[in-house]
């Protein structure tokens, strides 16, 4: 996978915090990834971690996140 490629990640069906576990897992190899997830929690749980961790955080629509590093 090209380095500027988000890596993805579908956490659908999974209840908050997975969602946002695996995303963060994904970021320890990634500049970014795209998460798909269908929790009603985990765009603000995502958006929770992106702010801890010094990420942007998008919604792209419903159920699909983007996380990426900053810089």
């Amino acid at each position: 996978m090209p380095p500027n490629e988000p890596l993805s990640v579908n956490a659908r069906g999974m209840k908050c915090p997975w969602p946002a576990l695996r995303a963060a897992r994904a970021m320890r190899g990634a500049d970014a990834v795209l998460v798909e997830a269908d929790d009603p929690v985990a765009p603000a749980e995502l958006e929770a971690l992106a702010s801890a961790q010094g990420w942007a955080f998008e919604a792209l629509g419903e159920h699909r996140f983007s996380l990426h590093r900053s810089g």
